[in-house]
Formats: C-alpha cells, structure tokens, sequence
C-alpha cells in the first residue's frame, strides 16, 4: 500500500512529519536500515526514544570530503581517511553542536554499543546524495520502505518543506534494500571513526573554563584540544603530549622545568616547544613573558606554527620593530634597547643572530625576567676546552649563545633547550648544555661542591660507564647531589629515592644531602642505596632525567598503550641514485670548468685563511648547475664579493662566526673565472645540463623500478635560488600543461604554467600544494623548514648541501606525520669526480654509521665537504674518525620514547575561554 506524506499536509494535531511519519513508522521496528544523504544527531529530537529502542540501525551518509590529496597510488589509507573525515567534523565550532535532552550523549551510546553503525560515502564515489529512502523491518518481520526528499535531521522532519513516498509492497522494499546494500558495501565506504565517536562524548559533556578557574586546575588540554592542530590538522601523538605534559608539571611542581628536548628531525619538536610556552605564559601568577630564541630562519615557522596550529599570538624582533602574528609591524624605537623591551605579546621570538653579533639589544633582554626561555638549536651554544682540557661553568671560551643561556637561566622559571644532535663530535657538548640549564638552580647537576660539576668529562664518563671501583662513602658521594625526585622509579619499578628522601626528612625541593647523611639513613634506606649501584649512573644520572629524546625507529616500533597501535606510523625512506655508477657524468667541457674551479677556490684559500665557507662557494654552485656556476662566475669577475653573493642566493641560517670579507680579486684567479665561463659557455651550446635529463627521467619513468615520481608528488631541492629558477622555466616547457611551483625567499616565489611564471605568496603555494593543484614544487632551502608536505611522496636533491642537517631537514619535509605513502622516494643527485662524489664514495659508510647513531649528521661535519673540495681528503678522514663510533647515551635516551600519561587529551570537555585566552596571551611586556 502506498502512502504520501507532505510537510504542507501534517496529520491531525500535529504540524511535522517527524511525528506524522518518521516517529510512527519506526515504533516496534527491529531493524532501520536508512540512506541518509546528510545525518544529524538532531535526529533524536524527533523520534529519539523510537530509535533507542530499535535493535540494529545503519545509516549511510554523504561526506563532502573528497579523498584525492589523500590517496596514495589510487589507494585511500586508514589513516588518510581518519585524518579526512576529522577535518570534515571539526569544520563546525564545536560550541555550535550543542543540542538540547543530552542528544549528543544519547548519540554516542548508541554509537559506542553498535547499536548504530554510520557509514560515509565520499563525493569521489556518486557526488552528493539526493536520494533519500529507507526500509523498516518490524518485530513481526513486517517490513515498509519510503524515499523521499528528507535527510536525517530535525531541520528536514520539522521545519524544511519535504516529501516522503511510504510503500510497503514487496517490490519496492527489495528495490530500496538493493539501493541500500549498493552504498553500503561500497568500497569507497567506511564507518565513522572512533575519534568522531569519542568526540560526540565529549561535545556533548563539553564546559568553559574561565582563566581563573583553570589555574585553579591546570589541565594541559583544556586551552588546546580546541585549537587548529586538534581540529584543523591531524592532532599530537602521544609522544608529543608526553613531552607537554612533563615540561608542564615540572614547570608547576619544582619552580620551572630545565629540559633538553633532542628529538629526531621531523618529529615536531617545535609544536611541542610551542604548547610548552603557550601553557606556561597562561599560568604565570605575575604575567611574566616568554623568550624564544631561533635561528633567523626559523622565525616565521614558529611564528606561523603558534598562529596557525594553536591560536596562539606572538611578534618577532626583525632588529627594527617588533611585528605580530598579522605581519603588522609595530613602532621603530631609534634606541634598540627601547624597542626591543617593548614586545606587544606575551610571546616574543627572537633571532640566534642577534646574539652571536653581541649586539647591545641583547642587554635589554637580560635585564627582564622569564616564565619559560626556549632556545631551538641549541647545539649551536658551544663552549671551547681551555689550554688545560678542562671546561667549567665559568669558562671564557663559551662563544655568545652558550653564554646568553647562562646569564638568562636564573632570570627565568623555566628554560627548554632543543636540538636533534645535543652531542656534535664530543660527550662533553652534552654537559655544557646541562651546565647552562643547572646555573642558579641545585636540580640538574646538584650543589657548588657535587662530583657532576667537578669534571665534564668525568661527569659525562661516569653517565656513560659508570665509576667502577666506588666505596660506599664514594658512592653515595655521586648520588647525594643532586639527589633524583622521590617519585623517580628503578628498573623495577620501585621507589628508592622516597626511601632515601623520607629518612632525611627531605622536601621535595631539595636536592643536597650530606655527605654525612649515609650514617644518618635508617637500615632500609641505606640497603636501597647498596641496591642501586648496578643501575644508578646508567638510568639516574643527570642526563638521562634532563635530555628527552626519542628516535623515528623507537616510536614506529614501541606500541601506544592508550591506542595499542605504534606510537608513530611507520614512514620508510627508499633512498635512491646512491651506488657509483648513479652519479652524472661531466661532458668534457663541464668538467673543465669544474677542474678551473677547484683550482680557483684553492688561490683564494691560499691568499684568505677562513672557515672554507666562502673560499668554496664558486664550486658549490657549479656542482648545483650550470646556469648557477654561470651566474656566480660573472658576478665574481665583476668585483661581486663572495659574501654578498652568499646573501643574495642563500637563505642562510645565522652564522656563529659570520664570514669576513675576500681579497682584492688578483689576476690568476681572473682568468681562472674567465676559463670557468667560457667553459661554461661552451657546454651550454653542446647540451643541456645533465641534472635536467636525469630529473626529467625520475619523474617520467622513475628509476630502480620506483615508477614515475611525477605521479606520487615530487619536491625538487636546491639551495640556489638561480638553480631553482632556471629549472622551473626548463620544467615549465617541458610540462606546459603542469602548474610547477617555486618556493624560494621573501617576495621570490611564483607559479610556472604553460612556459609564464607568476608571481605567488608562499603561503598560496602552499595551500595549492595541500590541495594537490601542484603535484611538482621546487624549493630552495626555504621549504626546508616549517613546510609540511605530507601529500609528496618523493624528494629530489638536485644539489647535496654541506651542511648535512640541512639534507635532514629537506628529507624532514616528506617523512613526516601524516604521510599518505608508507614509503618515500629520496633521489641524491651528484655529478661524478665532484666534492659530493669524493665524499660520498670515500666517507659514505662511516657517515650512514654516525647518521644511525645521532639520527643526523652533526653541523660541525661540514668541514669535511670543505676539506674534500680543497683536496685535503685525508684531513676530512681525521674529521669524521675524530666522531665517537657509539652513541654514548643510545640506550638511556630510548628508555622512555613517552606514553602520555593520564586521560587522554582527546577527551577533555573542558575548554579555556578563547577570549579569555587571547586577551591574556596578547598583553604586552
């Protein structure tokens, strides 16, 4: 029988189909199986005691995600689609969800039991889905079908003007299952996931804090789980929270926290650092700042990470005025001192350069006093031995940063170190960093008088072998100070230190017992002390309690217990183009030139003793292309300093020892540059450059049967602008149909198509790129850092730099959380007999050990390309032998890669008021 319901024509006494139709036609109904089009749990207003009650109900719903920037080969991962659907939910302010009747929590039950199950289709699949039906089987096995044109919402059974068409003759329930069945077994289709799930829960319990009460109860979730890298972006693994979570409550429970964060490049080192601050600045009684201090690279990346991950305002010094997260600039002081102690938000970030220079601004930031001090790459803070071998707190032989932490570490509450190498070439580097973080404070190395201070490299022997042959007096000697927190636990669980603590009556805030204290410990102390000499100096020691560091391979191996599943999703690197017979060939003219710069670069180290940086440069460039070898020699034999020209095509990260200036050109060394070119010259007319060929060739065919590059999403790196820009107008010709985007320095930066090239913010490449609109980008060392490229599966270097952490930070860009590719494609271009070459094929073997040992190479390895390209190749065998062949603190740094303890952040309902939050953290100093 067929009947027909209209929202013009309601029933009797009532004016909606909700209860005409919808409410009617499912009491006593068994099952309810609904194609929805759009589904809202407003839907339980209407008929929720109905549904409750039913034993089984499956919707299939419209989403209007699409996956193509998520797919992987044609391929939708699991963890594309999470990432997907999670941005499609938060797209609505959760404040806008909130329903009457505990509808959420209603709805979360009858998720979480299975009681209903909702599956998504994705536009890819049909586009929108306008059919609307459903079939209803009773408990007397009875059964009805309608179509229609209502979604599953309170808006379509009560206010929208609808039509429903109810037939319950077999014919068209068998035609509305089969429809059904089709959308719900399609393969494209899948449930709602649990994080959605979870989230309704917590929507519906949701509750805004003011500033006031959350002080009162400092929950490290509260002021974040609301914002863009929760609701917008992929959310935080559990290490990341941990690392939050710790530096928080040390930050509260012991006067500030003293931690050296050294994770692995492209684990998120900043976005941790970034909510460390930002919980810190919220907490401070007395509203004191936050300081971070960077490379000068690396201010627009935090800037942009605080404002578009966490909402989070802030200003950088640009060494004139301060300029705010809109990239509005704020008044010039002619005193710099003035200025710079005038920051218009609670956060401030400013240049290492500034530092290193000395420049009396300086000054005026050591005078005020700190919540929290960040330094990002702090192993660039460095410290000399002194002619007696011997480093101290006090040390002249500090260089500018290193001493900058010092004087600012008692002004400031707490002080977070970061860096992925905090051991360069040498142990002890790790206890100057921690010396740095222990002065004006007793926690990190203890008293005046305690054995960590006496010696650095006994102190760090001690926590890498041990102190054999100790008496107990001796023992207790390297224990006492600092003695560790009641709460730290041994190997087997336990808690000697309570023991200890409790039987000197000592106040979680001290850390010096006496060295008489032994004869003052009762039998059970004391027996604890015996037992800890097996484990103390491997799992107690300073270090391992102040540097948190956790490698790629730790995470994708150790099991979350709050998921079960890895810590991190496994991201391999398939490098490719690394035997001999890989490397490009030089034609005879190429190679010439190549040969009369090598010979170039050794006159002027000859006439200049320097750090290599400038003296090399010419080669470099020629070793990057033949339009920037080109380019670099005219400029040279114009009178064009090396200095300058490092300026104009780098973008180079703060020197510690800024390069001086080169020689007056002299006449050799002209017409060794006048070889170069016509060499140069000549080649061109012959062909093209060969990186050419060989990038054309990855990206049409791919190499080592990888399959073409150009279909995964390929980024091309060069560290000279000229390099990539001569390269985009090749590819741009070769690819007219292909938009190509180069991603260079400030105001640099443009979209090549059908041969023209516009200019483009990198902020709107960005977003293209994220969109899959350009599935070619090339960038220079810009995109190295701060740009998250998890929608390319493979990266070119068409030049290697020499700084190696820079080749870290490129590979950084792909290999990283939320990449669509369970494997990445890495291409090393070199051309053969170059510098690149020579290091590769003498040096490749030790270099992959050190890598494998400190997750990078160190920066203080660039030397050896240096020494390579300078035909010192046995000073740069010296160099790297001189790194220790074993990580001295591997095993006690991957004791712990972080569970975060607690409940989990994803299910805190309580939310700091944003306004509140803002107007706190947008008071000026």
């Amino acid at each position: 029988m067929i009947r027909r319901y209209s929202s013009r024509q309601p029933g009797p006494g009532n004016n909606s189909l909700g209860r005409t139709f919808l409410a009617k036609a499912l009491k006593q109904a068994r099952t309810y199986d609904r194609i929805a089009g759009y589904f809202s749990p407003s839907i339980l207003e209407v008929a929720g005691e109905e549904i409750e009650a039913i034993k089984r109900v499956r919707v299939i719903a419209n989403s209007q995600v699409t996956f193509g920037r998520f797919s992987a080969g044609g391929r939708v991962s699991e963890s594309a689609r999470k990432e997907a659907l999670w941005q499609e939910w938060c797209a609505e302010d959760p404040s806008a969800r909130a329903m009457p009747n505990n509808v959420l929590e209603r709805l979360y039950h009858l998720l979480d039991s299975g009681q209903m199950t909702v599956r998504i289709l994705p536009n890819d699949r049909f586009g929108l889905i306008h059919g609307k039906a459903g079939v209803i089987t009773y408990y007397d096995d009875s059964q009805t079908s309608f179509v229609g044109s209502a979604n599953e919402s309170l808006q379509a059974f009560q206010l929208n003007y609808e039509l429903i068409w109810e037939d319950d003759s077999p014919e068209a329930i068998a035609w509305v299952q089969n429809e059904f069945n089709t959308l719900w077994g399609a393969p494209d289709a899948f449930d709602l996931t649990r994080d959605i799930i979870d989230d309704v829960l917590r929507t519906a319990k949701r509750r805004v804090r003011t500033q006031l009460e959350w002080c009162a109860n400092p929950n490290p979730a509260a002021p974040i789980v609301e914002s863009p890298v929760y609701r917008k972006h992929a959310g935080l693994w559990s290490h990341q929270k941990y690392f939050v979570q710790r530096a928080f409550e040390e930050h509260l429970e012991h006067d500030g926290a003293r931690l050296i964060l050294a994770d692995q490049v492209g684990l998120g080192k900043t976005i941790q650092l970034a909510m460390a601050a930002q919980l810190m600045a919220l907490h401070s009684p007395d509203n004191r700042p936050v300081l971070i201090v960077v490379p000068s690279t690396l201010l627009g990346q935090w800037q942009g990470e605080l404002w578009n991950l966490l909402e989070v305002p802030s200003a950088y010094w640009n060494n004139r005025a301060w300029v705010d997260e809109y990239g509005v600039e704020g008044e010039r002081h002619k005193d710099g001192e003035i200025g710079i102690a005038k920051c218009p938000r609670r956060i401030g970030i400013v240049s290492q350069g500034l530092i290193f220079r000395g420049s009396d601004t300086v000054q005026a930031l050591l005078r005020k006093k700190y919540e929290c001090v960040i330094v990002d790459e702090a192993h660039r803070a460095r410290a000399r031995a002194t002619p007696g071998g011997k480093r101290g707190s006090g040390s002249a032989d500090a260089n500018n940063l290193l001493s900058f932490i010092r004087a600012v570490s008692p002004r400031t509450r707490s002080l977070l170190l970061a860096t992925a190498t905090p051991v360069q070439m040498d142990p002890v580097e790790a206890w100057d960093l921690l010396a740095a973080l222990a002065e004006g404070r007793t926690d990190v190395f203890g008293g005046k008088y305690s054995q960590w201070w006496k010696d650095p490299a006994q102190a760090v022997g001690a926590a890498i072998e041990g102190v054999p042959g100790l008496n107990e007096q001796e023992f207790w000697n390297w224990v006492r100070s600092p003695l560790p927190p009641e709460g730290e636990k041994d190997a087997d669980g336990g808690e000697p230190f309570r023991a200890i603590r409790d039987s000197l009556a000592m106040g979680p805030h001290e850390y010096e017992a006496k060295l008489d204290d032994l004869e003052r410990l009762d039998a059970p102390a004391r027996s604890r002390v015996a037992n800890l000499r097996g484990t103390f100096f491997l799992f107690h020691n300073p270090f391992i309690r102040r540097i948190v560091r956790r490698t790629r391979l730790a995470l994708e191996t150790t099991l979350d217990p709050e998921t079960g599943r890895p810590m991190l999703d496994p991201v391999a690197v398939r490098l490719c183009g690394e035997s001999g017979r890989d490397s490009l060939e030089l034609s005879s003219y190429l190679q010439d030139a190549y040969d009369t710069a090598r010979e170039y670069c050794a006159t002027v180290a000859k006439a200049r003793r320097g750090s290599g940086f400038l003296e090399t440069l010419l080669l470099r460039r020629i070793g990057s292309s033949m339009a920037a070898g080109m380019s670099t020699a005219q400029k040279l034999q114009g009178g064009t300093s090396e200095e300058d020209l490092s300026k104009e095509y780098e973008d180079s990260e703060d020197e510690p020892e800024l390069p001086g200036s080169l020689p007056r050109l002299q006449s050799e060394q002209h017409q060794l540059l006048s070889r170069v070119i016509q060499c140069l010259a000549t080649a061109a007319e012959e062909g093209a450059d060969p990186k050419l060929a060989r990038i054309r060739q990855i990206l049409d065919r791919g190499v080592e049967g990888t399959g073409p590059w150009l279909e995964r999403g390929c980024i091309i790196f060069t560290q000279y602008f000229d390099s990539a820009q001569w390269l985009a107008q090749e590819l741009t010709s070769a690819y007219p149909e292909l938009p190509i985007g180069l991603y260079a320095g400030s105001n640099k930066s443009s979209l090549f198509f059908g041969g023209y090239a516009e200019p483009m913010a990198r902020e709107e490449i960005k977003k293209r790129v994220q969109d899959q609109r350009i599935q070619l980008l090339i960038g220079t060392d810009a995109a190295s850092e701060g740009l998250n490229l998890q929608v390319l599966g493979s990266l070119i270097n068409m030049d290697l730099p020499w700084n190696p952490t820079r080749l870290e930070q490129r590979k950084g860009r792909i290999q990283r959380i939320g990449q669509r590719f369970s494997e990445v494609y890495v291409y090393n271009m070199r051309y053969r007999n170059s510098v690149e070459d020579d290091v590769h094929a003498a040096l490749s073997d030790r270099l992959q050990d050190i890598h494998a040992l400190f997750g990078q190479i160190p920066d203080t390895l660039t030397d050896v390309w240096v020494d390579a390209a300078l035909n010192s190749i046995d000073e740069a065998r010296k160099r790297i032998d001189a790194v220790p062949t074993k990580h001295p603190f591997d095993i006690r740094y991957n004791r712990d890669v972080g569970a975060a303890g607690g409940p989990r952040w994803e299910a805190c309902a309580d939310v700091l008021n944003a306004r509140e939050r803002l107007q706190s953290l947008r008071d000026n100093w």
